[in-house]
């Protein structure tokens, strides 16, 4: 195809009660420009002639990397002190998916998501099945410790301390209902490449003070992550379990091919459903076209798209963002 063809990715990096008031202008730089060089990874991809596949994982390697994420380097605790990690990625021309879950060593599980969806014969891996079957793909293997923020780590003693679950991006989060989930922080990614083909893909440490080897919605093909060439590609952020009941992704992908929903009418439908439940979040939605949606029914989500031009633009807030 010409190089006229249209490239897009979009990426998000959690959604919460994000309050103007309580985010500096220090900490919303750092959190735009890591979400710059997210777009820049990806796009340079993309720009290259490479699949919306690596372009997705480009984008949330970088994040995983970063510690300002709820995500690899930045995942939250455990009650039990640890870092459980979980990605899922899906190709929208195929329809193959990968994705693990409950992994404490992978030093990038959206790379160990890839390697599940392109060397082994299932679509999802859990605890130390996947450690294994990471480091015998020659995987980056790391010591647990290499999760460990301070910063982390006293978000979980706070959350012992209130005997509750916190949300990752929350600046005030209030008294939550009981057994309400509140997990936010989770990254992801979805792009077009030039060759027309879509993908996503997303990545979290879920929740802090999380128990009994909780697993959300980011490992779920259909509830955080689908992507489908027939429609669009999705990647979730939000309150996990709700975004579980309602297949969520795969809920607004099923509105844009079999009713020819609008795609940001189709991601309000599925919050609106959300909500409805007690829960919230954001989605990033993308179509073959380029035609694309960031949608969030929190106070914030941390987001940012780049395009054919290769300008990126980041927000935080309804409709703010700047080129970067």
């Amino acid at each position: 195809m010409a190089d006229s063809s249209p490239i897009r990715l979009i990426i998000h990096g959690g959604a919460g009660t994000i309050k103007r008031n309580k985010l500096t202008n220090e900490r919303e730089h750092a959190y735009r420009h890591a979400l710059a060089q997210s777009l820049i990874a990806g796009h340079a991809v993309l720009a290259e002639g490479g699949s919306s596949m690596d372009a997705v994982i480009a984008a949330i390697v970088t994040m995983e990397d970063s510690p300002l994420f709820n995500a690899g380097k930045g995942a939250v605790f455990s009650h039990a002190g640890h870092n459980e990690l979980e990605a899922s990625i899906m190709d929208g021309a195929t329809r193959m998916a990968g994705a693990v879950a409950g992994v404490t060593t992978i030093r990038n599980p959206i790379r160990a998501a890839q390697a599940v969806m392109t060397k082994s014969a299932h679509v999802m891996l859990i605890g130390q099945g996947a450690e294994t079957f990471a480091a015998e793909q020659g995987l980056e293997i790391v010591d647990p410790s290499y999760f460990y923020t301070q910063h982390r780590w006293d978000q979980l003693q706070k959350a012992i301390a209130k005997e509750r679950v916190l949300r990752d991006h929350d600046a005030d989060p209030g008294t939550p209902l009981p057994g309400v989930d509140e997990k936010r922080g989770t990254v992801g990614a979805v792009a077009l490449d030039r060759y027309g083909n879509l993908a996503a893909g997303t990545s979290t440490g879920g929740l802090t003070n999380k128990r009994y080897g909780r697993v959300g919605d980011s490992s779920i093909i259909g509830a955080g992550t689908y992507a489908d060439n027939r429609s669009v590609a999705v990647s979730a952020t939000g309150t996990g379990e709700m975004f579980i009941r309602t297949a969520a992704a795969f809920n607004t992908a099923a509105q844009v091919r079999l009713q020819c929903v609008p795609i940001a009418e189709a991601a309000d439908n599925t919050l609106a459903e959300i909500a409805a439940m007690g829960g919230d979040g954001g989605l990033i939605v993308l179509d073959m076209h380029g035609n694309y949606a960031m949608r969030f029914n929190t106070s914030g989500m941390y987001r940012g798209t780049i395009g054919n031009d290769g300008i990126a633009w980041t927000g935080v807030f309804p409709e703010t963002g700047t080129p970067v």
